[in-house]
Protein backbone atom coordinates (compact mmCIF):
# COMPACT_ATOMS: atom_id res chain seq x y z
CA UNK A 1 0.00 0.00 0.00
CA UNK A 2 2.79 2.40 0.91
CA UNK A 3 4.46 1.35 -2.90
CA UNK A 4 1.02 2.78 -4.59
CA UNK A 5 0.92 6.23 -2.09
CA UNK A 6 4.09 6.68 -3.19
CA UNK A 7 3.32 6.28 -6.91
CA UNK A 8 0.18 8.35 -6.72
CA UNK A 9 2.48 11.18 -5.75
CA UNK A 10 5.38 10.87 -8.12
CA UNK A 11 2.95 10.73 -11.00
CA UNK A 12 0.16 13.04 -10.26
CA UNK A 13 1.36 15.11 -7.76
CA UNK A 14 -1.93 17.45 -6.49
CA UNK A 15 -1.92 21.26 -5.10
CA UNK A 16 -4.21 22.06 -2.71
CA UNK A 17 -4.86 25.28 -0.27
CA UNK A 18 -3.57 25.11 3.65
CA UNK A 19 -6.72 23.57 5.49
CA UNK A 20 -8.14 22.55 2.34
CA UNK A 21 -9.28 18.49 2.88
CA UNK A 22 -7.31 16.37 0.67
CA UNK A 23 -8.35 15.31 -2.04
CA UNK A 24 -7.73 12.29 -4.70
CA UNK A 25 -4.99 12.97 -7.18
CA UNK A 26 -6.63 13.66 -10.39
CA UNK A 27 -6.03 11.05 -13.00
CA UNK A 28 -3.42 11.31 -15.75
CA UNK A 29 -3.85 13.07 -18.84
CA UNK A 30 -3.07 10.31 -20.66
CA UNK A 31 -5.07 7.67 -19.31
CA UNK A 32 -8.46 7.07 -21.71
CA UNK A 33 -9.79 4.72 -19.45
CA UNK A 34 -9.38 1.76 -16.86
CA UNK A 35 -11.69 -0.80 -15.38
CA UNK A 36 -11.51 -4.41 -14.39
CA UNK A 37 -13.53 -7.28 -16.15
CA UNK A 38 -14.08 -10.02 -14.28
CA UNK A 39 -15.81 -13.11 -16.06
CA UNK A 40 -16.19 -10.71 -18.71
CA UNK A 41 -18.14 -8.33 -17.82
CA UNK A 42 -16.88 -4.83 -16.95
CA UNK A 43 -16.69 -2.77 -13.47
CA UNK A 44 -19.50 -0.74 -12.38
CA UNK A 45 -17.55 2.15 -12.16
CA UNK A 46 -13.88 3.23 -13.57
CA UNK A 47 -11.21 3.14 -11.85
CA UNK A 48 -7.46 4.54 -11.34
CA UNK A 49 -5.05 2.30 -12.34
CA UNK A 50 -3.98 2.14 -8.91
CA UNK A 51 -7.48 1.38 -7.28
CA UNK A 52 -7.36 -1.33 -10.30
CA UNK A 53 -4.63 -3.03 -9.39
CA UNK A 54 -5.02 -3.26 -5.81
CA UNK A 55 -8.73 -4.52 -6.61
CA UNK A 56 -7.66 -7.36 -9.23
CA UNK A 57 -4.60 -8.47 -7.16
CA UNK A 58 -6.08 -8.66 -3.56
CA UNK A 59 -8.91 -10.48 -5.00
CA UNK A 60 -6.75 -12.48 -7.58
CA UNK A 61 -9.80 -12.42 -10.26
CA UNK A 62 -9.70 -10.88 -13.25
CA UNK A 63 -8.06 -8.57 -15.22
CA UNK A 64 -7.35 -4.78 -16.06
CA UNK A 65 -7.54 -3.07 -19.32
CA UNK A 66 -5.85 0.26 -18.93
CA UNK A 67 -5.79 2.43 -22.08
CA UNK A 68 -2.90 5.17 -22.39
CA UNK A 69 -3.06 8.03 -25.60
CA UNK A 70 0.39 9.42 -26.25
CA UNK A 71 1.72 9.16 -22.51
CA UNK A 72 4.95 10.82 -22.23
CA UNK A 73 7.88 9.48 -19.88
CA UNK A 74 7.23 10.39 -16.62
CA UNK A 75 3.05 8.86 -17.14
CA UNK A 76 4.23 5.91 -18.63
CA UNK A 77 7.48 5.49 -15.47
CA UNK A 78 4.49 5.28 -12.98
CA UNK A 79 2.65 2.98 -15.08
CA UNK A 80 5.51 0.75 -15.37
CA UNK A 81 6.50 0.54 -11.74
CA UNK A 82 2.62 -0.48 -11.00
CA UNK A 83 2.09 -2.86 -13.30
CA UNK A 84 6.02 -4.29 -13.94
CA UNK A 85 6.25 -3.22 -17.07
CA UNK A 86 10.12 -4.11 -18.63
CA UNK A 87 12.23 -1.05 -19.02
CA UNK A 88 12.85 -1.84 -23.32
CA UNK A 89 9.31 -2.22 -23.82
CA UNK A 90 8.40 0.48 -22.25
CA UNK A 91 11.24 3.03 -23.94
CA UNK A 92 9.79 1.65 -26.94
CA UNK A 93 6.22 2.63 -25.77
CA UNK A 94 6.97 6.18 -25.16
CA UNK A 95 8.91 7.03 -28.21
CA UNK A 96 6.77 5.06 -30.59
CA UNK A 97 8.00 5.15 -34.45
CA UNK A 98 8.68 1.38 -33.97
CA UNK A 99 7.80 -1.37 -36.85
CA UNK A 100 5.39 -4.20 -35.79
CA UNK A 101 6.72 -6.69 -33.69
CA UNK A 102 6.16 -9.33 -30.74
CA UNK A 103 8.69 -9.44 -27.70
CA UNK A 104 8.15 -12.35 -24.99
CA UNK A 105 9.42 -11.23 -21.58
CA UNK A 106 8.84 -13.74 -18.29
CA UNK A 107 5.72 -12.53 -17.56
CA UNK A 108 4.73 -9.83 -20.63
CA UNK A 109 4.42 -10.04 -23.97
CA UNK A 110 4.96 -6.47 -25.69
CA UNK A 111 3.06 -5.80 -29.19
CA UNK A 112 3.16 -3.51 -31.71
CA UNK A 113 0.82 -2.85 -34.46
CA UNK A 114 1.49 -0.04 -36.85
CA UNK A 115 -2.45 1.41 -37.62
CA UNK A 116 -3.85 2.64 -41.10
CA UNK A 117 -6.12 5.11 -42.44
CA UNK A 118 -7.23 6.24 -45.57
CA UNK A 119 -7.02 9.87 -46.37
CA UNK A 120 -10.06 11.02 -48.19
CA UNK A 121 -9.22 13.28 -51.11
CA UNK A 122 -11.43 15.00 -53.73
CA UNK A 123 -8.25 14.92 -56.04
CA UNK A 124 -5.68 12.45 -55.99
CA UNK A 125 -2.31 15.05 -56.69
CA UNK A 126 1.42 14.02 -56.83
CA UNK A 127 1.29 15.56 -53.26
CA UNK A 128 -1.82 14.34 -51.92
CA UNK A 129 -1.56 11.87 -48.61
CA UNK A 130 -3.20 8.47 -49.42
CA UNK A 131 -2.33 6.83 -46.00
CA UNK A 132 -1.67 7.48 -42.63
CA UNK A 133 -0.09 5.42 -39.93
CA UNK A 134 -0.41 5.10 -35.93
CA UNK A 135 0.82 3.16 -33.60
CA UNK A 136 -0.62 0.83 -30.94
CA UNK A 137 1.04 -1.05 -28.44
CA UNK A 138 -0.17 -3.58 -26.12
CA UNK A 139 1.70 -4.97 -22.84
CA UNK A 140 -0.23 -8.41 -21.60
CA UNK A 141 0.15 -9.64 -18.17
CA UNK A 142 -1.39 -12.82 -16.15
CA UNK A 143 -3.81 -9.90 -14.95
CA UNK A 144 -3.86 -7.00 -17.00
CA UNK A 145 -3.80 -5.71 -20.42
CA UNK A 146 -2.27 -1.87 -21.41
CA UNK A 147 -2.89 -0.80 -24.84
CA UNK A 148 -0.79 2.71 -25.91
CA UNK A 149 -1.70 4.50 -28.47
CA UNK A 150 0.16 7.33 -30.70
CA UNK A 151 -1.54 8.99 -33.46
CA UNK A 152 -5.30 7.89 -34.61
CA UNK A 153 -6.89 4.70 -34.00
CA UNK A 154 -9.05 5.07 -31.34
CA UNK A 155 -10.39 1.77 -29.27
CA UNK A 156 -13.24 2.92 -27.75
CA UNK A 157 -15.48 1.39 -30.34
CA UNK A 158 -13.43 -2.13 -29.42
CA UNK A 159 -13.91 -2.23 -26.04
CA UNK A 160 -17.64 -1.87 -26.65
CA UNK A 161 -18.18 -4.13 -28.98
CA UNK A 162 -15.76 -6.59 -26.69
CA UNK A 163 -17.99 -5.88 -23.84
CA UNK A 164 -20.74 -7.06 -25.53
CA UNK A 165 -19.38 -10.31 -25.85
CA UNK A 166 -18.58 -11.04 -22.14
CA UNK A 167 -17.79 -14.85 -23.03
CA UNK A 168 -15.08 -14.19 -25.66
CA UNK A 169 -13.90 -11.43 -23.08
CA UNK A 170 -13.77 -13.68 -19.88
CA UNK A 171 -10.42 -15.33 -21.74
CA UNK A 172 -8.75 -13.01 -20.86
CA UNK A 173 -6.07 -10.09 -21.55
CA UNK A 174 -5.35 -12.25 -24.75
CA UNK A 175 -8.82 -11.91 -25.79
CA UNK A 176 -8.29 -7.98 -26.09
CA UNK A 177 -4.64 -8.72 -27.43
CA UNK A 178 -6.89 -11.10 -30.50
CA UNK A 179 -9.39 -7.93 -31.04
CA UNK A 180 -6.66 -5.17 -31.83
CA UNK A 181 -4.80 -7.21 -33.86
CA UNK A 182 -8.29 -8.18 -35.61
CA UNK A 183 -9.43 -4.75 -36.09
CA UNK A 184 -5.92 -3.09 -37.47
CA UNK A 185 -5.96 -6.49 -40.11
CA UNK A 186 -9.69 -5.20 -40.76
CA UNK A 187 -8.31 -1.91 -41.11
CA UNK A 188 -5.49 -3.17 -43.40
CA UNK A 189 -8.27 -4.58 -45.59
CA UNK A 190 -10.54 -1.56 -46.38
CA UNK A 191 -7.55 0.99 -47.06
CA UNK A 192 -6.63 -1.35 -49.46
CA UNK A 193 -9.45 -1.64 -50.78
CA UNK A 194 -9.83 2.48 -51.29
CA UNK A 195 -6.14 2.66 -52.78
CA UNK A 196 -7.60 -0.01 -55.18
CA UNK A 197 -9.78 2.79 -56.71
CA UNK A 198 -7.17 5.26 -56.60
CA UNK A 199 -5.08 3.16 -58.63
CA UNK A 200 -7.62 2.30 -61.05
CA UNK A 201 -8.26 6.01 -61.54
CA UNK A 202 -4.77 6.48 -62.53
CA UNK A 203 -4.29 3.76 -64.75
CA UNK A 204 -7.60 4.84 -66.69
CA UNK A 205 -5.90 8.30 -67.20
CA UNK A 206 -2.72 7.18 -68.29
CA UNK A 207 -4.60 4.55 -70.85
CA UNK A 208 -7.27 6.33 -72.03
CA UNK A 209 -5.03 8.51 -73.44
CA UNK A 210 -2.88 5.91 -75.81
CA UNK A 211 -6.32 4.80 -77.26
CA UNK A 212 -5.32 4.92 -80.87
CA UNK A 213 -7.63 6.86 -82.90
CA UNK A 214 -9.07 6.85 -86.62
CA UNK A 215 -6.69 8.78 -89.12
CA UNK A 216 -7.39 9.05 -92.61
CA UNK A 217 -8.64 6.67 -94.88
CA UNK A 218 -9.08 4.34 -91.69
CA UNK A 219 -5.93 4.26 -90.80
CA UNK A 220 -5.55 3.56 -86.49
CA UNK A 221 -3.08 6.44 -85.24
CA UNK A 222 -1.38 6.92 -81.86
CA UNK A 223 -3.81 8.14 -79.48
CA UNK A 224 -3.80 11.77 -77.87
CA UNK A 225 -1.03 13.42 -75.81
CA UNK A 226 0.11 11.32 -73.10
CA UNK A 227 -1.24 12.44 -69.67
CA UNK A 228 1.15 14.05 -66.83
CA UNK A 229 0.27 11.44 -64.12
CA UNK A 230 3.82 10.02 -63.20
CA UNK A 231 3.95 12.12 -60.38
CA UNK A 232 0.56 10.94 -59.16
CA UNK A 233 2.10 7.39 -60.14
CA UNK A 234 5.02 8.13 -58.01
CA UNK A 235 3.00 9.40 -54.85
CA UNK A 236 1.30 6.67 -54.98
CA UNK A 237 4.21 4.06 -54.87
CA UNK A 238 5.32 6.28 -52.43
CA UNK A 239 1.65 6.20 -49.98
CA UNK A 240 2.10 2.20 -50.91
CA UNK A 241 5.76 1.71 -49.77
CA UNK A 242 4.08 3.58 -45.87
CA UNK A 243 1.29 0.80 -45.65
CA UNK A 244 3.79 -1.84 -46.87
CA UNK A 245 6.27 -1.47 -44.06
CA UNK A 246 3.18 -1.59 -41.73
CA UNK A 247 1.57 -4.96 -43.04
CA UNK A 248 4.59 -7.17 -44.09
CA UNK A 249 6.17 -6.77 -40.68
CA UNK A 250 3.26 -7.88 -38.47
CA UNK A 251 3.46 -11.83 -40.71
CA UNK A 252 5.63 -12.84 -38.40
CA UNK A 253 4.33 -11.82 -34.53
CA UNK A 254 1.21 -13.49 -35.93
CA UNK A 255 2.79 -16.49 -36.54
CA UNK A 256 4.22 -16.52 -33.48
CA UNK A 257 0.72 -16.20 -31.90
CA UNK A 258 -0.87 -18.25 -33.83
CA UNK A 259 1.46 -21.10 -33.96
CA UNK A 260 3.62 -21.35 -30.23
CA UNK A 261 1.89 -21.67 -27.66
CA UNK A 262 2.50 -19.50 -25.09
CA UNK A 263 1.66 -19.30 -21.04
CA UNK A 264 -0.22 -15.64 -21.45
CA UNK A 265 -1.96 -16.49 -24.79
CA UNK A 266 -5.58 -18.80 -23.91
CA UNK A 267 -5.16 -21.73 -26.42
CA UNK A 268 -8.82 -20.97 -27.66
CA UNK A 269 -7.63 -17.76 -28.54
CA UNK A 270 -4.81 -19.05 -30.76
CA UNK A 271 -6.85 -20.47 -32.84
CA UNK A 272 -8.14 -17.03 -33.65
CA UNK A 273 -4.73 -15.50 -34.59
CA UNK A 274 -4.88 -17.85 -37.45
CA UNK A 275 -7.44 -16.15 -38.74
CA UNK A 276 -6.00 -13.14 -38.38
CA UNK A 277 -2.63 -13.84 -40.01
CA UNK A 278 -4.72 -15.53 -43.20
CA UNK A 279 -6.00 -12.19 -43.61
CA UNK A 280 -2.80 -10.79 -43.28
CA UNK A 281 -1.36 -12.43 -46.08
CA UNK A 282 -4.60 -11.07 -48.03
CA UNK A 283 -3.36 -7.70 -47.67
CA UNK A 284 0.15 -8.31 -47.95
CA UNK A 285 -0.22 -10.18 -51.42
CA UNK A 286 -3.03 -7.34 -52.37
CA UNK A 287 0.00 -4.52 -51.53
CA UNK A 288 2.65 -6.21 -53.49
CA UNK A 289 0.16 -7.07 -56.77
CA UNK A 290 -0.17 -3.23 -56.43
CA UNK A 291 3.35 -2.02 -56.34
CA UNK A 292 3.83 -4.08 -59.28
CA UNK A 293 1.17 -2.59 -60.85
CA UNK A 294 2.05 0.83 -60.67
CA UNK A 295 5.42 0.19 -61.88
CA UNK A 296 3.99 -0.94 -64.74
CA UNK A 297 1.90 1.95 -64.91
CA UNK A 298 4.43 4.26 -64.74
CA UNK A 299 6.70 2.80 -66.98
CA UNK A 300 3.67 2.69 -69.64
CA UNK A 301 3.27 6.14 -68.95
CA UNK A 302 7.08 7.09 -69.42
CA UNK A 303 6.62 5.32 -72.70
CA UNK A 304 3.69 7.49 -73.68
CA UNK A 305 5.91 10.31 -73.12
CA UNK A 306 9.13 8.66 -75.30
CA UNK A 307 6.44 7.76 -77.96
CA UNK A 308 4.91 11.25 -78.24
CA UNK A 309 8.34 12.88 -78.43
CA UNK A 310 9.09 10.78 -81.23
CA UNK A 311 5.67 11.42 -82.55
CA UNK A 312 6.84 15.23 -82.59
CA UNK A 313 9.67 15.09 -84.16
CA UNK A 314 8.76 12.70 -86.91
CA UNK A 315 5.76 16.20 -87.30
CA UNK A 316 8.92 18.92 -87.14
CA UNK A 317 10.85 16.45 -89.74
CA UNK A 318 8.37 16.72 -92.24
CA UNK A 319 7.30 20.15 -92.17
CA UNK A 320 11.09 20.68 -92.43
CA UNK A 321 11.33 18.49 -95.68
CA UNK A 322 8.55 20.41 -97.17
CA UNK A 323 9.66 23.71 -96.77
CA UNK A 324 13.04 22.40 -98.08
CA UNK A 325 11.64 22.47 -101.37
CA UNK A 326 11.25 26.45 -101.76
CA UNK A 327 14.44 26.63 -99.49
CA UNK A 328 16.35 24.92 -102.37
CA UNK A 329 14.98 26.25 -105.43
CA UNK A 330 15.05 29.69 -104.46
CA UNK A 331 18.67 28.98 -103.68
CA UNK A 332 19.30 28.04 -107.03
CA UNK A 333 17.61 30.59 -108.48
CA UNK A 334 19.43 33.36 -105.78
CA UNK A 335 22.64 32.63 -107.58
CA UNK A 336 22.79 34.97 -109.69
CA UNK A 337 24.37 33.13 -112.80
CA UNK A 338 23.89 34.50 -116.19
CA UNK A 339 22.85 32.02 -118.15
CA UNK A 340 20.04 30.14 -116.21
CA UNK A 341 16.98 28.27 -117.46
CA UNK A 342 13.62 30.24 -118.14
CA UNK A 343 15.63 33.11 -116.55
CA UNK A 344 13.91 35.20 -120.34
CA UNK A 345 10.83 33.85 -120.24
CA UNK A 346 7.66 35.85 -119.18
CA UNK A 347 5.83 32.99 -117.43
CA UNK A 348 8.82 31.24 -115.61
CA UNK A 349 8.15 32.86 -112.69
CA UNK A 350 4.58 31.93 -111.85
CA UNK A 351 5.65 28.20 -113.58
CA UNK A 352 8.28 27.77 -110.89
CA UNK A 353 5.84 28.78 -107.85
CA UNK A 354 3.20 26.46 -109.26
CA UNK A 355 6.13 23.95 -109.34
CA UNK A 356 7.11 24.24 -105.92
CA UNK A 357 3.31 23.96 -104.62
CA UNK A 358 2.66 20.81 -106.29
CA UNK A 359 6.19 19.43 -105.02
CA UNK A 360 5.16 20.42 -101.45
CA UNK A 361 1.91 19.36 -101.77
CA UNK A 362 2.85 16.09 -102.89
CA UNK A 363 5.45 15.44 -100.31
CA UNK A 364 2.43 16.68 -97.71
CA UNK A 365 0.96 14.04 -98.98
CA UNK A 366 2.81 10.92 -98.88
CA UNK A 367 3.67 12.03 -94.85
CA UNK A 368 0.21 12.32 -94.18
CA UNK A 369 -0.81 8.66 -95.86
CA UNK A 370 2.25 7.38 -93.69
CA UNK A 371 0.97 8.82 -90.49
CA UNK A 372 3.76 11.51 -90.32
CA UNK A 373 1.47 14.40 -90.29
Amino acid sequence: MSMIRDLRAAVRPVRRRPGAPEQPPAPSSAVVDCAVYRDGRRGVRRLTPEEAVEQVRSTGEGFVWLALYEPDERELSGIASLFGLHPLAVEDAVHAHQRPKLERYDDMLFTVFKTVRYVEHDELTPTSEVVDTGEVMVFVGADFVITVRHGHGALRALRHRLESDPELLAKGPSAVLHAIADQTVDDYLAVTDAVQDDIDEVEYAVFAAAEPRAGRGGRRRAGGRPSHDAGRVYQLKRELLELKRATAPLARPLQLLSERPMRLVDPDIQNYFRDVADHLARVTEQVSAFDELLTSILQANLAQVTVAQNEDMRKITSWAAIFAIPTMVAGIYGMNFEHMPELGWRYGYPVVLGAILVACFLVHRGFRRNGWL
